[in-house]
């Protein structure tokens, strides 16, 4: 038997969503259930599948299997195709599994030409009929020329514009039947211009063409990023849904409208929705006319509103959640043309989550399910004003590196940023990228914009990690720092001009654009509270200050999973001193310098242990190249010679020997302890004091130190740095007659580390993923300069998500399972995590669950989404 690419809406379902995409499951469904639904037909995903295999043709069988299902539509409507006594005129819309709203292409009124036009006219002498009949006409045209053959729509609106000028008219509904029927022939006349042949009169090349279309939509720009921005997989290809046209436009006993059977932005139960009389449907979605709320609709057509009150009711009960439909009332009589479960902010989505539990529709697992944990992050961050939003046009795009909207003044350097703050004002740090010493430039921002650098720079990390809007990597910034000015999009902008940026879209306004706080309601807790009593993975955080720990505890942190102890490095009153350490020709000076910042890192680990009020911290040891501590100025470089008692140029000779080719793959992480013990020694003394202080003044806290060795990558590397580690430790906790314990971990992030996990594990008490360096080096990307070619990546479908953003499962993963598998069977009681930026990721955070790790830690703001995750995870694993 051939296999089956076309399904009549009587033979499918709900459950056929792959196969038939959301609309064409739904449509089917609502047959099912008796709904009045007009009869038509869906061509399958997999017939999109096929013709992009076929190289973007629709194959002869797939073609005669559509042309069959024509003829059953026909038959169940009693009207043929190009049929001059009773044509029948067809929509074709698109339909993917997961809704994707506006993003590919619909065609109306197809089946109509100039033949079909004056048989429909022969037996109507009403003049509003041949106003509908020439309205509907010249929509086609213009949607068909557009959408179909790709002839731009702004050659159709100059038409209708000048026609409406000339005229005397505002709006297209005072354009008379014969001013259509004019336009009409104008827009044909238009499309033979732009294409050089007449505009097509056989409904079934129209339909096949259309067709084409859709599927070609599929791969629209727009499409791609959105998939991509949702985690839309591109193999999953679009379905197609022809059916009959039911016309709002008919007259004024005719309507179309739109409704949700609850508040998309609150979630309160009401059915809202709006409805506009003699309009089809995309009259209400642009905006032509200003529609009327749904309850008017009542008033104007009661039989219709009563039932379509009931058919609400009746998809609520059945889909249990809250749906977003599409209707036509033709003559009096309602038809339904789509339904689906309606987008809504993340504030409506706790509200519905939480009332379907309490109406007994829904369990707490499903609960949980439903609520897409990304969305979390609009609760968690500033957000802009939608309807200021709505009016203001981007001139740019970067990466939505860190969610929320900041709206201030440009400033370009970190000091402009603090002072400008000191002074009460708003502003915007914009770098072409950031480094460590912009930290307090970086708190002093509301947001903060760069030209270079992905979701993993040091920009994006860190902003995630405060809280703070940021957008990177916007390549189409021409910066001037030296001038203090940047242009994009075609405008210039210097030091105090506004702008503002949307770190969740990646968008960037070249005005102010108001911003509205972030609102927590109870809804929020009762779901998290659901969320930890199906989760199995603990969440920690990755947090360097008391007061990012504070703040991830308040949202649910479990512990510290990843403190970079090199962030404490760049206040002022430290740098010097660790300068002064990297300045050091002996190991006695090395020491000495040390020693002096051996005081701030006890009390930073101090406050930390404080903060986090007895769970687990990780201390991660120093990892950056020591290049990054160095002065750039001459008016710094000077100033170090002075305090070191050594020449410029023999200061300048040492910065110079520190440069490497590729820092990242260079000396750094427990390299530096190898070659500099001291260091290490240093920070284990700080740690275990620390420790054994807190603990006691908090004798009922337990407090365990886990000693994080970043980079390692040879079992006798670690044992090397570690024994350095136990030694210091044990001679700090004998010395203050303490019984502490701790442990001795490694950071996972060369690809060989993963594959010597057995090894390792003799060494390691517990294993850390750090997946930013571990995908940068099984890549063999630079994460700061992929997001240069990524684009490509993407265009050419070789990539279809960044992954220093979303976790590549395939070869990433692998590693990390491996290393989970064979340091479990070195030492069964090894603790797992993650700490790289991944482990906020909804996707991979199911990742993780699925292989077992102990933990995943991520970014403050992140844990309520990583917590969600979890709980999502576990929940289908045990279904």
């Amino acid at each position: 038997m051939a296999h089956k690419y076309v399904y009549m809406f009587s033979e499918g379902n709900a459950d056929m969503r792959e196969l038939l995409g959301g609309k064409g499951a739904n449509l089917a469904e609502m047959t099912h259930i008796g709904l009045p639904v007009p009869q038509g037909f869906t061509i399958s995903t997999e017939a999109c599948t096929r013709y992009y295999e076929d190289g973007r043709k629709i194959n002869d069988e797939i073609m005669a299997e559509i042309w069959e299902n024509v003829a059953k539509m026909e038959r169940i409507n009693g009207k043929k195709f190009g049929d001059k006594q009773s044509p029948l005129l067809v929509s074709v819309r698109s339909g993917a599994r997961a809704s994707m709203p506006g993003m590919m292409d619909t065609i109306l009124n197809l089946g109509l030409n100039d033949d079909v036009v004056e048989a429909m006219l022969k037996g109507n002498p009403d003049p509003k009929f041949k106003r509908f009949v020439y309205d509907s006409y010249r929509r086609f045209i213009q949607m068909f020329s557009d959408v179909v053959m790709e002839v731009g729509k702004k050659y159709f609106e100059q038409l209708i514009d000048k026609m409406k000028e000339e005229k005397g008219v505002k709006f297209d509904i005072d354009l008379t039947a014969d001013d259509l029927k004019e336009l009409a022939y104008q827009f044909k006349a238009e499309y033979k211009k732009q294409l050089g042949t007449d505009f097509p009169s056989d409904p079934k090349v129209q339909l096949y063409e259309a067709i084409r279309a859709v599927f070609r939509s599929w791969d629209n720009p727009r499409a791609n990023v959105y998939r991509r921005d949702n985690d839309i997989p591109y193999s999953w290809g679009t379905a197609v849904n022809v059916m009959p046209m039911v016309f709002g436009n008919l007259n004024d006993n005719s309507g179309t409208g739109v409704a949700f059977t609850r508040d998309p932005a609150t979630g309160e139960k009401k059915l809202m929705g709006e409805f506009l009389f003699n309009a089809q449907g995309e009259d209400v979605v642009a905006g032509v006319r200003t529609p009327m709320p749904i309850a008017q609709m009542a008033d104007k057509f009661p039989e219709a509103y009563k039932q379509f009150v009931e058919v609400c009711k009746t998809l609520e009960a059945r889909y249990r959640d809250m749906q977003d439909m599409e209707f036509t009332v033709e003559n009096g009589k309602l038809y339904m043309l789509q339904c689906r479960n309606g987008k809504r902010t993340a504030q409506a989505a706790l509200q519905i989550a939480c009332d379907l539990v309490d109406e007994g529709m829904r369990t707490e697992q499903e609960a949980v399910l439903m609520i897409d944990p990304r969305n979390l992050d609009t609760l968690l961050h500033p957000q802009f004003d939608a309807k200021a939003l709505k009016a203001a046009k981007p001139l740019g795009r970067g990466l939505g590196a860190s969610p929320g909207a900041a709206c201030g003044q440009v400033v370009f350097t970190a000091e402009d940023a603090e002072a400008w703050k000191k002074a009460g004002k708003k502003v915007v740090l914009v770098r072409l990228e950031t480094s460590p010493e912009d930290i307090t430039g970086m708190k002093a921002a509301q947001g903060i914009l760069t030209v270079r650098g992905g979701m993993t720079s040091h920009a994006a990390v860190v902003a995630r990690g405060m809280g703070t809007c940021c957008v990177s990597g916007c390549g189409d910034i021409i910066m001037d720092e030296e001038n203090k000015k940047f242009s994009l999009g075609g405008k210039t902008f210097h030091e105090g001009d506004v702008i503002s940026i949307d770190g969740t879209t990646g968008n960037i306004y070249g005005e102010a654009i108001a911003t509205v706080d972030a609102q927590i309601s109870g809804n929020f807790g009762r779901i998290m509270g659901w969320a930890d009593k199906y989760r199995k993975l603990k969440v920690r955080t990755n947090a360097d200050t008391p007061r990012d720990a504070k703040k991830a505890r308040e949202l649910g942190a479990e512990g510290i999973g990843l403190c970079r102890t090199e962030h404490m490095f760049f206040e002022a009153d430290r740098i010097a001193a660790f300068r002064e350490m990297i300045c050091s020709d002996t190991v006695e000076e090395r020491e000495a310098a040390l020693e002096k910042i051996l005081p701030y890192q006890q009390s930073d680990f101090e406050k930390l242990y404080e903060a986090l009020e007895g769970y687990p911290v990780c201390i991660r040891f120093l990892d950056p190249p020591l290049h990054e501590f160095v002065p750039n100025t001459e008016d710094e470089i000077a100033l170090l010679a002075k305090t070191q008692h050594k020449s410029v140029e023999s200061i300048k000779n040492l910065i110079a020997s520190l440069h490497e080719f590729n820092p990242m793959m260079g000396h750094r992480g427990c390299r530096l302890a190898v070659t500099y013990p001291e260091i290490a020694k240093m920070q284990t003394r700080a740690v275990i004091r620390a420790a054994i202080n807190v603990k006691m003044a908090h004798p009922t806290w337990t407090i365990e130190p886990e000693i994080m060795i970043p980079l390692t990558c040879e079992a006798k590397e670690l044992k090397f740095v570690k024994d350095i580690v136990v030694e210091t430790a044990d001679a700090e906790i004998a010395a203050a007659g303490s019984d502490m314990k701790y442990e001795v971990g490694t950071m996972i992030e060369i690809p060989r580390a993963a594959l010597t996990a057995d090894e390792i594990a003799k060494e390691a008490e517990f294993f850390c993923f750090g997946t930013n360096d571990l995908t940068q080096m099984t890549f063999g990307f630079s994460r700061d300069d992929a997001g240069k070619f990524l684009g490509s990546y993407y265009d050419t479908k070789i990539f279809e998500s960044d992954p220093f953003a979303r976790l590549d499962q395939v070869g990433v993963g692998k590693l990390m399972k491996m290393a989970v598998k064979l340091g479990h069977e070195t030492r069964p009681d090894i603790h797992c995590g993650i700490c790289g930026e991944h482990g906020g990721d909804p996707s991979s955070v199911e990742f993780c669950h699925q292989i077992g790790l102990d933990y995943v830690s991520c970014s403050p703001f992140r844990v309520p989404i990583a917590r969600l995750a979890a709980a999502q995870a576990a929940i289908k694993e045990s279904k």
